[in-house]
């Protein structure tokens, strides 16, 4: 198979028909009707799961994928991937913010550059001056913390080769964070200035983007661990050069600073220190704890998908040839095969 569109649907019954339409008619210019169209509902509570089923009964091409449950955007995308055949994977959301049409120059470039994924990039990151300031302190963390070169405004879209895809789908972690592992995937992968479009209300509430943003950087590095050395040391260190401070005071100077204040201050510090640190070690007992079980990331409740019709008819044709076949005895079959011959 040439080409897979995978999509995921939350929240996005009021784009789907169109979007079914647009990809349609894109996959169709790329790759004849060797295509297919994959849509994982990620337990979607509006009605996009019955839309998409009623998609699938005039077209053998699509196939819904209905998740047992929400189980997040980054995994139900993993899901639509794992369940793709094409020799190239065309990945992108269904609202329509992302566009049907940029498949064309994303295959451009692919071809032109050699690589194994082009994937889009916002010259400016849409949405309010929080969601921009947010989004920007977002991934200059992740960078600092993670030492992974992420592009500022990636989106979701991204024309993918299959070695590529398998290679992404080898990873076995269960906290996934997709953006993280396109990266650490490797490959030659390149970038499209594109302009995404604001049709949707963003599904990502702050509790939800601090939520992911915790799972990126855990996922991806082990610094935040390494900084509870240094920042012992460099505590521990602090106050030893007070005490020799304090002890300096009282024995040339006579004035020893011994008050309830000081003493609650510091008691209240480092308290809270310790309690930090310890809270970082266990985001990591937590992520530990959820991996060394390796439970599926999804679960599939049941695939939708019509079977093309030419395929099953010609199943049917060839298997009742090969009963006849077999129904008829050696003379009988020497006799039809040498009239065939006396004809030809």
């Amino acid at each position: 198979m040439k080409l897979s569109i995978v999509a995921t649907l939350y929240h996005t019954a009021p784009y789907l028909n169109e979007f079914y339409a647009r990809s349609s008619a894109v996959a169709q210019q790329q790759a004849g009707t060797d295509y297919e169209i994959i849509l994982v509902n990620d337990g979607s509570p509006d009605n996009s799961l019955a839309l998409a089923i009623a998609l699938t009964e005039t077209d053998p091409r699509l196939r819904v994928i209905d998740l047992a449950r929400n189980f997040g955007h980054h995994k139900a995308m993993m899901t639509g991937l794992a369940q793709s055949q094409g020799d190239r994977v065309f990945l992108l959301d269904s609202d329509l913010e992302e566009e049907p049409e940029w498949l064309p120059s994303f295959a451009e470039q692919l071809n032109a550059e050699a690589a194994d994924m082009v994937y889009g990039v916002q010259g400016q990151r849409k949405g309010t001056r929080w969601e921009q300031l947010t989004g920007s302190l977002f991934y200059k963390t992740f960078r600092a913390v993670t030492g992974l070169a992420q592009p500022d405004n990636i989106v979701t879209a991204r024309l993918m080769t299959r070695r590529y895809v398998n290679a992404l789908l080898s990873h076995q972690e269960r906290e996934i964070n997709i953006g993280g592992l396109w990266i650490t995937t490797g490959f030659k992968q390149c970038h499209q200035t594109v302009r995404k479009h604001a049709t949707s209300p963003t599904t990502y509430s702050f509790r939800r983007k601090l939520s992911h943003f915790v799972t990126a950087v855990v996922s991806f590095s082990n610094r935040p661990l390494t900084a509870t050395l240094y920042a012992g040391t460099l505590l521990t260190s602090t106050a030893l050069a007070y005490i020799a401070y304090l002890t300096f005071c009282a024995s040339a100077l006579n004035t020893p600073p011994t008050t309830t204040s000081t003493l609650i201050a510091a008691l209240w510090l480092f308290s809270g220190l310790i309690i930090f640190f310890l809270g970082i070690q266990g985001i990591y007992i937590a992520t530990i704890f959820t991996e060394v079980k390796q439970r599926p990331y999804t679960i599939i409740r049941h695939i939708y998908q019509q079977p093309p019709a030419t395929d099953s008819q010609h199943s049917d044709l060839q298997a009742e040839a090969i009963a006849a076949v077999r129904q008829m005895d050696v003379s009988e079959l020497k006799a039809m095969l040498a009239g065939r011959a006396v004809r030809d």
